[in-house]
């Protein structure tokens, strides 16, 4: 509930520019002057290379990969249904420009530098980085979590949470998206990948017992 009514209060706001975007620019200034003020190039090609980790260049395979090893280590502990991380990381995979195009689109806000957008882009909200970020490793965490050891899947959790945490960041201190962007973006994540915790049991039982 948290996650959505936050999702549409932000929204509200980047649609009849509210006064909630004064934060955006209070954080660029902040992020612009700290940044200024370091003057570290390591630093700001670490922003960059921590944006990356978002683009669908590397995520999705990344996610289909984990779903593969999902599905191979679902086999080989003779679970049911073994074979569903795969559809389940396509389905996920596809869901991020089917929901983060047409917003970009619609809502079809300025980036951070304030140039008027051109004919050919979609405009800034929600962030597309951070939402594919967040579902694709997030969901690859849940696929992997339903096959391994409980502290196994805890540590991969807790990777895909910091990677995830790490391209916002990137993001916001590259000057590539506004704060509220990435914010967004990780509640439409938050959401789905909730939704998904709840039906994965079902998609992907465990071990039947015997006598079962």
């Amino acid at each position: 509930m948290t996650l959505a009514v936050v999702l549409t209060v932000v929204s509200w706001q980047v649609a009849v520019d509210g006064p909630l975007l004064g934060l955006d620019t209070a954080v660029r200034d902040g992020v612009r002057h700290l940044r200024r003020s370091i003057g570290s190039a390591p630093l700001n090609h670490l922003g960059v290379a921590l944006s990356d980790l978002g683009g669908g260049l590397v995520a999705v395979p990344v996610l289909l990969g984990c779903a593969g090893l999902a599905a191979w280590l679902a086999r080989r502990g003779g679970r049911p249904r073994w074979w569903v991380p795969v559809p389940v990381a396509v389905v996920a995979a596809v869901l991020v420009p089917l929901l983060v195009v047409p917003a970009k689109v619609w809502f079809a806000r300025p980036g951070p530098y304030g140039v008027p957008l051109a004919g050919s882009q979609w405009g800034w909200y929600p962030s597309g980085h951070t939402a594919t970020s967040s579902i694709a490793y997030g969901t690859a965490a849940l696929l992997l979590t339903r096959v391994l050891s409980a502290a196994a899947g805890r540590r991969v959790g807790a990777v895909a949470a910091l990677v995830c945490l790490g391209v916002g960041a990137g993001l916001v201190w590259s000057d590539f998206h506004w704060l509220l962007d990435v914010l967004a973006s990780w509640c439409l994540a938050g959401l789905l990948l909730l939704g998904l915790r709840r039906l994965l049991p079902r998609l992907l039982p465990d071990r039947p017992r015997p006598g079962d």
